[in-house]
């Protein structure tokens, strides 16, 4: 008995870790991006540059996200998520600076708490027509050059995050606390979107506030952002145009507010199951500023995306910038600029796993 004990104990636990294993999912992923770009006005001396760059159509990143499940329809999630510099294998910030949550989801939705991007960032994605692509694209905020990039807040720390759809709706809301001791509205973040899809017609509303601390006479820093967007897709058709309204009301006396409005629209269209070439146009109304000062940037961009494979694509891409009034302007939304134009060029190759 005592020689056939302890091969059974061994079995049943090997069926018992089976089965938990069978209820919960953990997958590992990613997206290795690189390409050569060529780039005008990229210094100070104004000359061009070529080299290798990683993140031409998205940003390089790793991940870990998995799933337990609870039973009722209930579900454990989490997600961990960084990203990769592939031209030099650095590290894209902090380990996991993208993505650090867990949280629930069941029938009511989607519950996360920790690092996320913002519910806006999610939901504006599919009305750009780039994806956000590092080369390039100006749907989550414009060149760096200027007083302000006139951007949505990308992702927030400290922040409870909701997610749902009832019928043709999806929506949303995330929550970043300040973690102030002068108060909870201080440094609080709020972001909120409702997207409806009907047939092939899909419109987007969105709303953030970002909030400074509070000064002396009691007033604080207000940042608001409003986006409205549409898209339309039919057969090898896409179409997709969004406006982005920014505000910055500053606090402190004697600071003139910043305002600027962002457009873009543009098309995809897909030559065949395997060839899609994309048309857009961003451009940006800078407003508050002193005469002759408004730069007004406005950048074009085509692409040309070839898939090898379901994992892996190859792509080229070009871009052009300018702006008014000799104010300098780059293609990048990270970068500054050096002259009042610039025009770019990439090549490159992506793999998901």
């Amino acid at each position: 008995m005592k020689k056939t004990a302890l091969p059974l104990a061994a079995l049943a636990l090997f069926v018992t870790a089976g089965a938990a294993q069978a209820q919960s999912n953990v997958t590992l992923y990613g997206r290795l991006d690189a390409g050569i770009s060529n780039t005008s006005n990229a210094g100070p001396s104004k000359g061009s540059a070529t080299q290798v760059s990683s993140g031409g159509m998205n940003t390089s990143r790793w991940g870990i996200l998995g799933s337990e499940d609870l039973g009722g329809g209930l579900k454990a999630v989490f997600n961990l998520e960084g990203g990769i510099l592939v031209d030099t294998g650095a590290a894209d910030g902090a380990l996991f600076k993208r993505q650090a949550n867990v949280g629930l989801e069941g029938a009511f939705g989607r519950v996360v708490m920790g690092r996320s991007f913002t519910t806006v960032y999610d939901f504006v994605l599919p009305y750009d027509p780039m994806a956000y692509a590092p080369f390039y694209s100006w749907a989550t905020s414009a060149n760096a050059t200027g007083p302000s990039k006139y951007g949505m807040t990308t992702a927030f720390d400290n922040l409870v995050k909701y997610s749902g759809k009832t019928g043709g709706f999806t929506y949303g809301a995330s929550y970043g606390f300040g973690e102030q001791s002068t108060g909870t509205s201080d440094s609080a973040k709020l972001s909120t979107a409702v997207n409806y899809k009907t047939g092939p017609l899909s419109v987007l509303a969105t709303y953030e506030r970002i909030n400074g601390n509070t000064i002396a006479g009691g007033a604080r820093d207000k940042n608001t952002v409003v986006h409205l967007a549409a898209m339309y897709e039919e057969g090898p058709w896409k179409l997709q145009a969004a406006a982005r309204d920014y505000k910055l009301d500053l606090a402190a006396a004697n600071r003139p507010d910043v305002r600027g409005t962002m457009y873009w629209g543009g098309a995809s269209y897909k030559v065949s199951p395997v060839i899609t070439v994309t048309g857009v146009v961003y451009y940006q109304d800078v407003k508050n500023v002193a005469a002759n000062l408004d730069a007004d940037p406005i950048m074009y961009v085509a692409r040309l995306r070839y898939a090898l494979s379901k994992r892996t694509d190859l792509y080229l891409a070009g871009a052009y910038a300018k702006a008014k009034h000799g104010q300098l302007v780059s293609l990048s939304r990270d970068d500054a600029g050096f002259g009042d134009t610039q025009r770019g060029l990439i090549a490159g190759v992506q793999h998901r796993f």
